[in-house]
Order: structure tokens, then sequence, then C-alpha cells
């Protein structure tokens, strides 16, 4: 069941949710840190939310099976760990092997880059029901930008009840057996999700750079990219990797860590659709304030509490600055600097209504008039149209009336000022 909307039929879909799991980063597993481990400072090279558990009748189930799992780096390093969750399980979770390698194309590795992931200094590691686990950190050279394949033995019977769903990435599931240390999988089926996997780290200098600091953009399908091309890394946080590193040179030698979540909300859970997640305030610490190197904060959010309110009478804004708010000193109280965004236009979408976009509008002029953030980026001017400004730019829409294409998603990262992360 999705959300009862009085503004669309009941056989009208919902566009997939712009949300995550139990909290439980207070309680995430670290194993036992090894001596050469003691001077590394991590930084986040890659990061998605966790979320579900799927429906039951949906939840996809191995037996003795590895995954590849394909993510994509921002930062370089030359050394790595990786963190795995079982957040949303039920039962244990059993890793067998964990190996991480750079990535050729589809399933192939790049031939000498493989490297086993131990913890605790053990190969293999359970998980229990509603926990997370960082493995020890391993010397491998990741590249900026690299496609990285990290590999994971699931041995038994096991079910990805924990997973990122829009992942716009392919990602692989071999034959029966532990395929980790083969440089070419045999495939079995492949997936568009990114099970368990939650967080990719980096530490050391890469020719001679050395990442110290992460942003974490936190969001809903706005963020995760839904509508951009799959396989492409064309998602807004990645156009900003780039960016920084092109632009700032060393300055800009910072990690981006996308916790976007398609259907998220600000403030409110939807139990019938946990692939959405908790509400944005409930997963701050876990998604936002446990990332490694966590710096700056980019918040957008809120376009969903709009849209699944009443379509006459919407969530007031006060709820919203309110949600926002806390978000802030949430942020502040652990150090890290939070900027804000404002809402991109949407009429023309099916859940538009007069009612809404008065709420969004007025949001925004909160959003930049408050202060209340130590800065804002205005997505919602970068993606307008200038004739219309209640709807997207034709040449941004990628035909919804709400997500942009892969011009608008690169709009938007243009339309962050780089000189909020230029100080450090």
């Amino acid at each position: 069941m999705i959300p009862t909307d009085d503004n669309a039929p009941p056989s009208q879909p919902r566009r997939g949710f712009l949300r995550t799991g139990p909290l439980l980063a207070a309680a995430l597993t670290l194993p036992a840190a090894l001596p050469a481990q003691a001077a590394d400072r991590w930084t986040a090279t890659w990061g998605a939310a966790p979320a579900g558990p799927p429906p039951t009748a949906s939840t996809l189930g191995l037996s003795g099976q590895t995954l590849r799992l394909i993510v994509h780096a921002s930062v370089a390093g030359s050394r790595v760990r990786i963190r795995i969750s079982n957040e949303m399980g039920s039962v244990p979770l059993n890793i067998g092997v964990a190996r991480i390698a750079l990535r050729s194309s589809g399933a192939v590795t790049v031939a000498g880059t493989d490297r086993q992931l131990l913890f605790g200094g053990r190969s293999a590691v359970t998980i229990p029901a509603g926990g997370a686990v960082l493995s020890d950190g391993a010397d491998f050279n990741v590249p900026p930008f690299a496609d990285l394949a990290v590999s994971l033995y699931l041995p038994g019977t096991v079910r990805l009840t924990t997973l990122h769903n829009a992942a716009l990435q392919t990602s692989y599931v071999s034959s029966a057996g532990d395929r980790t240390a083969l440089q070419s999988l045999p495939i079995q089926r492949s997936i568009a999700s990114w099970p368990f996997l939650t967080e990719v780290d980096v530490s050391g200098p890469y020719s001679g750079l050395s990442a110290t600091n992460a942003v974490v953009a936190l969001g809903d399908s706005l963020t995760d990219g839904q509508a951009s091309s799959a396989n492409a890394n064309r998602r807004w946080p990645d156009m900003l990797a780039r960016r920084l590193q092109l632009e700032l040179g060393v300055a800009g030698s910072i990690g981006v860590a996308n916790r976007g979540i398609s259907a998220n909300s600000l403030l409110k859970d939807y139990p019938d659709a946990m692939l959405a997640g908790q509400r944005a305030l409930l997963r701050f610490e876990r998604d936002v304030a446990a990332t490694s190197g966590v710096r700056w904060m980019v918040v957008l959010i809120g376009i969903n509490d709009i849209v699944y309110s009443s379509g006459s009478n919407p969530i007031p804004v006060d709820s919203l600055v309110n949600g926002h708010q806390q978000l802030i000193a949430k942020a502040r109280a652990r150090g890290i600097r939070p900027i804000g965004a404002t809402l991109p236009p949407f009429e023309g979408h099916t859940y538009y209504t007069a009612a809404r976009e008065n709420v969004r509008k007025r949001f925004n002029e909160w959003m930049r008039g408050s202060g209340a953030y130590d800065a804002v980026v205005d997505f919602d001017l970068a993606l307008r149209d200038p004739a219309r400004p209640t709807r997207l730019r034709a040449a941004y829409d990628s035909g919804d009336h709400l997500h942009p294409n892969d011009a608008g998603y690169a709009a938007m990262a243009q339309a962050v000022p780089l000189n909020l992360f230029a100080a450090g």
C-alpha cells in the first residue's frame, strides 16, 4: 500500500519513493584494529544509504553465491576498507570472503588488482541482525573516479533484506560458490541494487594527494539520481566530485558520499514502503555523522513531504522548517557544516497542485532568507524555466516534470559554489 493521496486516483502508482532502515550507527561493529592501521585517517570515497527490507514476495534469495557489487570512487587513496550492513536483516549475515579490485568492464576486474579484505584479521565475519561491520584496512591503490568491484561470498542461504534499491548501476550475482577471486565472474544474474555494502573508505596518499574530508549529500530521489542514465554516474553528487577535483586541484581532494534514497521524506516514515527508508531526521546519525571524514552536509529534502501530503491541505511550511532546523542542530553538534538547498519546481508532475506549490514557494523563501544554514545552494534557480518558474526548464526535464535528466543534474552540480569547500 502507498499512502493515500486525496488528489490522485487509487490506481495511480506513486513515483519511485524519494527514504531508510533502523538507526544503528552507535552499534556499528568495529573489528579489532591492526597495528598498521593505527595512523589511518579514513575518508569516504563512496557511500549509499541502506533501506529495506523489501516485501517478502520480492526479496531475492541466494544460496552459497558471490555478489560482485560495482561502485564508483570519488577520491583516491592507497588504503581501503568497506562497511557492510545487516541493519534491516532479521537473522545474522555470514560473509565468507570479501575482496576488492578495480573493475575493467561488466563483472570483469583488472588483472593484478584484487585484494582480500579481512575483519579483525579473519577472512570471515558474522554480522548480527541489525548490525554493521567495518573491514580492516588493506593496501590498495584507488585512483580518482575508479570503478571498484567489491565481491562478497555469502555461504548458506541469504535473503537480500538490506539494500540500496535505486542504484542506477548494474551489479552481479555469480553461479554457486566462492567466486570472489576470479577476474571474470560467472554470472547467474544481474541486479540493479546495492545489497549490504554501504560505504567504501580510503586513506593515505595516492600520487601525492591525500583526502581528509568528505561531503555527504542527504536527500531523496533528486539526490539519488532518479531518471539519470544508468551505469554512467551522472547524479549531481557524482558530478560535484568531478568539479571539486578538476577545478580546485589539491584543495578539491574531497570525498563525496551520496546518501539520497528515492522516495525519502524529512519527517515521516512509510512502513508499507520500506525501500524508501526511514525519515532523514532519523537516519542522520548513521548516514551523515557516521560517514568517515564528513565535514559538510548538503541537504535537499522536503518535496516528498509536500507531495505525499494532502493536495488541498498540504503539510504546513512550519513543519518543514522545524525539521530542517533539527537537522542543522544535529550537524552543528557533530562539527559538521550544514548547507541547505532550495526545492526545484514540479508543475506538470502528477502530484502538483497550487496548494502544494505554495508550500514549496514559501519553504524556498525561508531557505534563502532565514540564514539558518551556513550556506544555501539554489537548485530551484538553477533548474527552473525563466519564463515559467514553477516548471523545470524543458532542457533539464526527464519527462515527469520533477526529476531532472543528465543535463539537469549537471546544472545542479554546477550550481554548488565550490568556495564552500575550498577552506576545508
